[in-house]
Parts: structure tokens; C-alpha cells; sequence
């Protein structure tokens, strides 16, 4: 992450002096699964499970109130109000890092909302609690609240340039990719007690705990994409000399070429793809077979004769994530959504739509076992 600067000093001379300030993941509970649960299909829904379903429009929120904030209890024993909002040039940064990602050339679309109400990731500037943001769906999964941030930009990220990194960065974790630098196929040993005391140390002042989480820590080989490392992710932390033993070369520290990489480039188009224009559709009673392979997804379009409840379900031995979207002409609406996956179960909806509009159902393939093919129905 971009790096701490202190008043009257050059970026470089701050990295010297202080160090990098640093991301810090909101702890979520590890999924269990069932012992029957083979590896292979295991494996892929680790992958998969954080990730948005193609074409979702993730709507953003800026905290704009003044009272929205929290205490903050000071080590004199007296607490502080802080706010949650920030000004116009800190929303410039993030909304400048949206596009970053936009311009990608992916399906998913991204909006500001006036209203936390219409909101998946909502946004605060809390100074002093560190940048940071939940993974991907876990923004939906952790269910925090409507008045609650999502993500959190706890620096100043008018202070230097770079700084639009680390809205990139927190942006990467809303769309599920996780930190770069604790894939376990980088192969980096710590001089764990020199990781330790240095993020003891301000900027940051974080408790081992903390440490290991972020950093220290591997991450499951099931939850990262492809099987190499690669050291200029946006989503790898910088490292200053004197903590990584080894590889040989990054002795003397290691520093992200900054903005997207190639490779983080290639993966957000692998799990989120431009979308073609048109999409079969979905009508009662005609079982539409999914035809994809695993990881992959099929999108259709529903228009009802009749207003009334109906049932749309998925057939066959498969995972699979279906979430529902109402067309309003300007963009698309979350309704509701059922993830089967790890289950012995079908994912299933039952929802009432209107004739005269327009709906998108997506459905994501995580696994398909045993024969016969995965097939959809709405009735």
C-alpha cells in the first residue's frame, strides 16, 4: 500500500522514517464443509464463492453526515468523535480508482448512490482506523448494516499521487481478490519477529494478531487465482529491507510497480468478462440447459405474461450461485439470489414478478459432479 508521509517530508524520506501504511482485512469466520465435500469440489467454490456473479451493478455509498462516525477511546481514558464522512477531493480519489478498474474492460458496472439504503459497499474515511474493505460478497454475506462501512480510508489519500493506489487496492478487495502477498505460491519466508515489531510500530501499531492476519499469514491455494505469484499486484503490499529472508532478491525490500498489472488485469476480465448484449430467454416451464463449464456463467432474461409468484430453480449435481436483477431501464436491481454451493441442494428462488418488466437471472456454475447436465426451470 501507498506509503505514510509526515509534514515536510519528501514520500521517500517518510518511507524511511515510518514505514508503509497498510490495509487491514476485516476477520471473517472461514467457511466449513461437510466431510463428504470432495477437494476438486471444494477447491472451486473457495475460488468462486467471494466473487460477485458477472454483470452485477455494485452500487457505492459515501458516508455525507457528519454524525455518522463512532468514539474513540484515547490512551488518556478520554474518547474522540470521529466522523465517517469525507470531503469532495478524498471522493475524487475513489471514484477515479472505480473507473480504474471500469476501464479494465469488464461486466461489472459500477454507480454512486445518494442513498446507503441502495448501497453494497458503503464508504467512510474514519481518520486513524486504517484503509481497509470486507472481500467481495462477504460485504453482503457479513450483513455489517446499512449504517455501517464496508470499506474505510483512514489516511490521507490527497497527500501524494500514488495514493490512488490504495482506492485501487481496497476497490480489488470489494471485487474478492485478496491480498497478493500471502499466496502461498510466492514462496516469501518473514523474519517473522522483525514483521512483527515493525507493524507494532506507528504507522500502523498493529497487535500481532493483526500481523498474522494480514500478513504472516498463507492463504488457502484454493482461494487464489492461477499458480504463480506475482510481486507488482496492486493487491501485494510494499515491504521495506530486513523482513523477507527469502526470495534472495526482495532482501533488501520489495515495492510493487504500482497501478493495476498485467496479471491483475488478465484475472478481473477472467472472472468478470465483457458481457455480451442479448441473452436468451428464460420462460415457464421450459427447462433451459446451462451448457457452461465450471467457473463459468449463463445469463438470460425474463419477461412475464402474468403477474404472480414464480419458482426458478436449478436442476441436476451442481453448485451454483442464481441471483435475480429487475431491468428499471437504468440500471440493473438486485432482488434476491441463492448460492447451493457445498449443499446437497438446488439453488431456488421463489419471487414475485410483474408482466410488463424486465428481469436478468445469472447463474454462476462453481461445480457440476456425477452425469447428466445442469438445466434451469421457472414455473
Amino acid at each position: 500500500m501507498p506509503e505514510e508521509t509526515v509534514s515536510g517530508s519528501s514520500v521517500a524520506e517518510a518511507e524511511e522514517q515510518i514505514g508503509f501504511s497498510y490495509c487491514a482485512l476485516p476477520e471473517v469466520p472461514e467457511r466449513e464443509f461437510a466431510p463428504d465435500i470432495g477437494e476438486e469440489r471444494m477447491s472451486l467454490i473457495l475460488l468462486l464463492e467471494k466473487k460477485w456473479v458477472n454483470g452485477t451493478v455494485l452500487h457505492y455509498y459515501f458516508f455525507d453526515d457528519e454524525s455518522d462516525g463512532e468514539y474513540v477511546y484515547l490512551s488518556d481514558g478520554t474518547r474522540e468523535f470521529r466522523t465517517y464522512a469525507g470531503d469532495e477531493a478524498h471522493k475524487d480519489v475513489v471514484r477515479q480508482a472505480f473507473q480504474t478498474w471500469k476501464d479494465v474492460g469488464i461486466g461489472l458496472e459500477f454507480e454512486e448512490v445518494a442513498s446507503r439504503h441502495e448501497a453494497e459497499i458503503r464508504i467512510g474515511f474514519m481518520q486513524g482506523d486504517g484503509s481497509w474493505s470486507y472481500v467481495g460478497r462477504d460485504i453482503i454475506d457479513a450483513n455489517p448494516g446499512v449504517n455501517k462501512r464496508t470499506m474505510n480510508f483512514g489516511w490521507d489519500l490527497t497527500r501524494s499521487p500514488k495514493e490512488i493506489d490504495t482506492a485501487i487496492h481496497e476497490i480489488g478487495h470489494s471485487l474478492g481478490f485478496p491480498h497478493e502477498h500471502q499466496n502461498p505460491h510466492a514462496g516469501i519466508v518473514w523474519d517473522e519477529e522483525a514483521v512483527y515489531a515493525a507493524l507494532a510500530m506507528p504507522p500502523n501499531s498493529w497487535p500481532r494478531e493483526k500481523t498474522y492476519y494480514n500478513i504472516i499469514r498463507k492463504i488457502s491455494p484454493d482461494q487464489v487465482q492461477g499458480s504463480s505469484w506475482d510481486p507488482d499486484s496492486v493487491m501485494h503490499y510494499p515491504f521495506g529491507p530486513g523482513l523477507i529472508k527469502e526470495p534472495a532478491q526482495y532482501h533488501n525490500g520489495l515495492r510493487p510497480a504500482g497501478g493495476l498489472s498485467e496479471r491483475d488485469q488478465q484475472w478481473v476480465r477472467t472472472f468478470y468478462p465483457p458481457l455480451q448484449p442479448r441473452y436468451p430467454e428464460l420462460k415457464p416451464f421450459a427447462i433451459r440447459q446451462l451448457d457452461i463449464a465450471q467457473g463459468e456463467q449463463k445469463n438470460f432474461v425474463i419477461r412475464p405474461e402474468a403477474t404472480r409468484y414464480y419458482t426458478i430453480q436449478t436442476f441436476g449435481v451442481s453448485d451454483t450461485v442464481m441471483v435475480l436483477f429487475e431491468d428499471t431501464g437504468a440500471d440493473l436491481r438486485y432482488m434476491t439470489g441463492d448460492d447451493d454451493s457445498g449443499l446437497a441442494t438446488n439453488a431456488s428462488l421463489r419471487v414475485k414478478l410483474y408482466s410488463g418488466r424486465e428481469y436478468v437471472l445469472r447463474i454462476r456454475l462453481y461445480y457440476s459432479g456425477g452425469s447428466g447436465v445442469t438445466a434451469v426451470m421457472m414455473w
